[in-house]
């Protein structure tokens, strides 16, 4: 007995050692995967650029707020993270950041002080940038841009994610290798991989998480890989599914969406009105080709490129064609017959959409999108449509497009009931076929926004 509680002693000091030197220990940190040239000069304008493709304005630029100076507050599953200031400040921002210390943040969530950056950070998806798109980011950020002092709010989530150091097992098992891998023997196609893959970070948003909350697959090889996701109750629609949207759409289609938020089919809304506006509008007309080409080559309507099994066929964000719930002529007979007796959802479309989306849904190219078929609407969550109605919507200003249209929203003019009618007759329209929209969820989502509203300007 007493050598088994000897042992047992033993294992427990080697235990305690252990999550001591676990905690403790420096992260040995990843450096650069190509050599480049000792007197190597990052390209005129290659720093901008690779923070376009970086999309680094979209979380580090607070509303109202200067240009990376950070404090912009991301919706996690566990709290409100708060974006960092990446300006070349010495004292708020990263401009004390060596190049080696820049690319541990972006390869490996690692701050300078040795501290690990939460992975609302996608540094996961980072690991595929190439040495060269590093050194530009790095001039870009350390040497192009203007330092801004800013000390943005601290971001304290509740016990045990507040514990830093957690992050550290988890990167053990989520992260990808640091590496791209062109997957294709067709230059176009390997570019629109790494941009997807890689500086893009599209699978960030556009692919499921599994129950570690770790991204489901990095590359086409895993079936789950941009089959969509969800992002605080929004849905990043799948990619690949053939019966997804963009897999409907023609190649033309597809890359105007991607550079003005806007084609015949759908209209930008939510977080990826930010993606358009501070990164894909700026992509050159041969990376847009390539990222286009590349979204189409691993849609399951063409063969999967970088495994042998079949990819996904299952839309995990409804989105599409889906089966009708009534025919598109009955839903646009009934609005058309201006009947007042009709039910409370159709006759509130009448009042409010009807001007801009018309009796059959189709609403204008370009101008107002359509309804009908349209993925925010036909999501299996409605979080997106009724924020939508709520708080209403805005395209952006893009080179190709640069005119704003805004939606107004109807926070103030509809009922929690109201907008519930008027979301679940949407969803249920013409060929739609989404579930109901209850007042519960409304409400819930009225409150948050509410709430959220107050922290952003101060009010505790």
């Amino acid at each position: 007995m007493r050598t088994f509680l000897k042992i047992l002693a033993a294992l427990v000091v080697v235990g305690v050692i252990a999550l001591l030197a676990f905690i403790f220990v420096p992260v040995q940190t990843t450096g650069p995967k190509t050599a480049l040239a000792a007197d190597y000069q990052v390209p005129d304008g290659a720093g901008a650029y690779a923070m376009r493709l970086a999309d680094c304005a979209a979380c580090h630029t607070a509303e109202g707020g200067k240009p990376f100076a950070g404090g912009r507050p991301i919706e996690s599953p566990f709290g409100i993270i708060y974006s960092s200031n990446i300006t070349p400040d010495n004292e708020t921002g990263i401009g004390s950041y060596t190049l080696d210390e820049f690319r541990a943040a972006l390869y490996d969530g690692i701050r300078k002080d040795g501290a690990h950056l939460y992975p609302a950070m996608p540094y996961a998806n980072y690991r595929k940038l190439s040495e060269e798109d590093v050194r530009a980011l790095y001039h870009y950020f350390h040497d192009e841009l203007k330092p801004v002092n800013n000390q943005v709010t601290e971001t304290k989530l509740d016990f045990p994610f507040n514990q830093r150091w957690g992050i550290r097992a988890w990167n053990w098992v989520a992260l990808p290798d640091a590496q791209f891998v062109p997957p294709f023997q067709d230059d176009q196609l390997n570019r629109g991989a790494y941009l997807v893959q890689g500086p893009g970070h599209c699978g960030a948003c556009h692919s499921p998480r599994n129950d570690l909350f770790a991204q489901a697959g990095y590359t086409a090889a895993d079936d789950a890989f941009l089959t969509g996701g969800e992002i605080a109750g929004w849905s990043a629609p799948n990619l690949r599914s053939g019966a997804s949207a963009p897999q409907s759409w023609d190649a033309e289609q597809l890359a105007l969406f991607l550079a003005t938020g806007r084609n015949a089919h759908q209209a930008v809304t939510g977080e990826m009105t930010l993606v358009v506006e501070d990164s894909l509008q700026y992509f050159t007309d041969d990376d847009m080709a390539a990222v286009v080409a590349y979204l189409r080559r691993i849609g399951t309507n063409g063969p999967a490129p970088e495994s042998s099994a079949p990819a996904s066929s299952g839309d995990k964000s409804p989105a599409g064609t889906p089966t009708p719930a009534t025919s598109e002529n009955d839903t646009s007979k009934l609005l058309a017959s201006a009947d007042p007796g009709m039910a409370l959802g159709p006759r509130l479309y009448l009042d409010n959409c009807n001007a801009c989306h018309f009796n059959d849904g189709k609403g204008a190219s370009e101008v107002f999108p359509p309804l009908d078929g349209n993925s925010l609407v036909n999501s299996q969550n409605a979080t997106g449509l009724i924020s939508v109605i709520l708080n209403g919507a805005e395209l952006p200003s893009t080179a190709k497009r640069p005119y704003r249209l805004r939606m107004p929203g109807f926070a103030d003019r509809l009922s929690d009931d109201e907008v519930a009618a008027l979301a679940t007759f949407v969803r249920q329209g013409w060929s739609n076929n989404a579930g109901a929209v209850t007042a519960d969820s409304v409400s819930a989502l009225r409150k948050q926004g509410g709430e959220q509203a107050a922290e952003q300007s101060g009010g505790r």
